[in-house]
């Protein structure tokens, strides 16, 4: 099989395909359109916080859908329904009357355009897989870093066009320029088996179908590992600035949020380097570990010490973004992966849902720190399970 520089056809879908995450990464910048919208609609801030809680449950249903879709359609017009609805979700968006329902926000922001990220995003991962079977962990981490990145940019052009123009406007312009892309380079999406004389995929090994998937006990080590280490990250990250400025680090507030992007960013590229080199459940065992000794630490660190810890969590918790992807490719197969790794997701969208409330009833901010880390080392543990199994399996095959 020919190297990521070789194979200049698949190359082609991964740049467009990353270029597209970008775009679809705007999904993490709602917190920069709180206090606007807030002010705008009249609507109280907690209220409106809670878009990116429907955007991220119906984020991970865009997953599962878009993996179906991809079977059925095809990449390339999952990938247009997909940004379409992301557009469509901002146009409705800019049109909500003055004093209208906040419910209209969480509809058309929220599900509408969280739905049509989570197919895109899923359509881009899966195909890139697709197209370099040997270095799934590279071109994956190059497609989910793209998404990660996207934060970095958007922010500060989203508070910029806030405040030229005014919320309405901003999302119209969003909206527009959203379009444009995804018309532009859509079309530039292809799986292998829709190129003539392309590399097909490597079939190695059985290739399970998700209900096959979710009949064996590797699934749920798998998809709870993914629940226990990612709720670290939805834990502190509502409270990012809070921390800062009651650790000592008032003055580095805001710019600790762009430092968090950005380590979210190098994680999603690191991780599934890393897998490629020392194999997919090392490398998870490790950022899982790294996140617990990362919980564990935020019970005391001050200062500097608390931005390197702040930084190592997000780099685990973009790290598992572009990590589980390969794992579920790995265990299960390629041919399925969209389909496969939405299943596989639900564990994403359970850690969301369920962990902020659960770990909000520990009145010690401690004691949550503590039963975080706790909950990681018990997705070590799953994983290291997960390996015992699959070490044994080949021993037997071989």
């Amino acid at each position: 099989m020919p190297s990521i520089t070789e194979n200049k056809q698949g190359l082609k879908v991964l740049i467009t395909g990353s270029i597209l995450q970008l775009f679809l990464g705007i999904i993490y910048v709602w917190s920069v359109f709180v206090k606007p919208v807030s002010d705008f609609y009249v609507w109280s801030v907690d209220s409106v916080k809670l878009t990116s809680s429907f955007m991220l449950c119906f984020f991970v249903i865009g997953i599962l859908a878009g993996g179906k879709a991809q079977v059925k359609i095809g990449v390339k017009l999952t990938i247009l329904i997909g940004g379409l609805m992301v557009a469509a979700g901002m146009l409705a968006t800019a049109l909500i009357p003055s004093g209208g329902n906040v419910f209209l926000i969480y509809l058309f922001y929220g599900i509408i355009g969280g739905f049509g990220v989570g197919a895109g995003y899923n359509a881009n991962i899966s195909c890139a897989q697709k197209w370099f079977p040997q270095n799934r962990g590279l071109a994956t981490g190059i497609s989910v870093c793209a998404f990660g990145i996207s934060t970095v940019i958007f922010a500060p052009l989203v508070t910029t066009l806030i405040t030229k123009f005014d919320v309405k406007y901003t999302f119209l312009i969003l909206a527009a320029g959203f379009a444009a892309a995804v018309l532009i380079f859509f079309n530039f999406i292809k799986s292998p088996e829709q190129v003539p004389n392309a590399a097909a995929p490597v079939l190695k090994g059985k290739q399970y179908t998700t209900l096959e998937m979710i009949k064996t006990p590797r699934f749920y080590l798998i998809a709870l590992s993914l629940m226990f280490g990612t709720s670290v990250f939805f834990i502190i990250l509502p409270s990012l600035k809070e921390l800062a400025i009651n650790r000592n680090l008032a003055s580095f507030a805001t710019g600790l949020v762009m430092f968090t992007g950005i380590a979210n960013a190098l994680g999603r590229l690191g991780a599934p380097l890393m897998s490629d080199k020392i194999g997919r459940e090392m490398a998870d065992i490790i950022i899982l570990a790294a996140t617990a000794l990362g919980a564990f630490g935020l019970c005391f660190a001050t200062g500097p010490l608390l931005i390197v810890i702040i930084a190592v969590v997000a780099f685990c918790y973009g790290g598992y973004s572009g990590l589980y992807p390969v794992l579920t490719s790995g265990n299960f197969g390629i041919k399925n992966i969209g389909s496969n790794y939405g299943a596989v997701m639900v564990g994403f969208m359970l850690s969301a849902l369920l962990f902020p409330i659960v770990i909000k009833k520990i009145g010690d901010q401690k004691l949550q720190f503590i039963a975080l880390g706790a909950l990681a080392v018990v997705g070590v543990v799953l994983v290291v399970i997960l390996r015992v199994m699959n070490l044994r399996q080949a021993k037997e095959e071989s």
